[in-house]
């Protein structure tokens, strides 16, 4: 993988075959520098890890800062033409999948799914996912708080301080998982993500970016990713982007 704005290579154990991983102390956006390098011509599987992020971004603009060397900053390059047929959102999906196996895996506690791919301890938000696009590619960041969260956030070490992990034990699992994941046929991953996707059968509240929410039950996600919302009036909204609040009780 190329070197852009690397500081060092990560010499972690053996990472899956097929993987391409640099991990550098600092940067910008791990996002912005893959989608770079994927102009530059960057392998499939091409992963960046940073230690520090001064400019990550999440989902609506929203920052993601972690304390340095805390938590799992990572993006990561799938080349669609190197793959199966596969609807743009399902590499996304298959990614917070991936971090909710290896969460469990590395600590025994399984995050819920929250729509379209956030993941949640004890209702709080513990991992968030951005994706970029280019003509031949898909970049997918994803930030998970391993070892240090905000005071309305959760970490993995709050929720499980007896099985601690470290960043890049999970990235390592984490690939595994999309190795498994990538072998699903369209139709076989959109099952699988449905199954662990807790946002089905709860009241909801999506806030979309214009300003305006919907409530009402989410009853199901659309092989385009879409999620369905019942409201009280019968009326089925069909979401395409909106940041959903999961109205259980607390």
């Amino acid at each position: 993988m190329g070197n852009a704005n690397a500081n060092q290579s990560d010499h972690f154990g053996q990472w899956p075959n097929g993987w391409w991983v640099t991990r550098v102390s600092e940067t910008g956006s791990t996002n912005t520098d893959l989608v770079k390098m994927a102009g530059e011509g960057a392998k499939h599987h091409s992963v960046l890890m940073a230690d520090f992020q001064t400019a990550g971004k999440g989902r609506l603009d929203r920052t993601w800062v972690a304390e340095p060397g805390a938590n799992l900053l990572v993006s990561l390059l799938f080349r669609t033409d190197e793959t199966r047929e596969r609807p743009l959102h399902q590499f996304t999906q298959m990614v917070g999948l991936s971090a909710a196996r290896a969460c469990s895996l590395r600590t025994g506690i399984s995050p819920d799914m929250k729509w379209p791919n956030d993941l949640l301890i004890d209702n709080k938000k513990v991992s968030g996912i951005l994706a970029q696009g280019g003509s031949n590619f898909v970049v997918v960041g994803i930030g998970v708080n391993v070892n240090w969260a905000p005071p309305d956030a959760m970490s993995l070490a709050l929720a499980a301080p007896t099985r601690t992990t470290t960043p890049a034990e999970l990235l390592h699992s984490m690939l595994s998982e999309i190795d498994a994941l990538e072998k699903l046929s369209p139709s076989e991953m959109h099952g699988v993500y449905s199954s662990h996707l807790a946002t089905l059968g709860q009241a909801v509240r999506v806030e979309m970016a214009e300003g305006h929410s919907v409530e009402g039950r989410a009853i199901d996600v659309r092989e385009d990713g879409r999620l369905v919302v019942l409201d009280d009036c019968a009326i089925s909204h069909l979401i395409d982007t909106g940041d959903v609040v999961h109205l259980r009780a607390q």
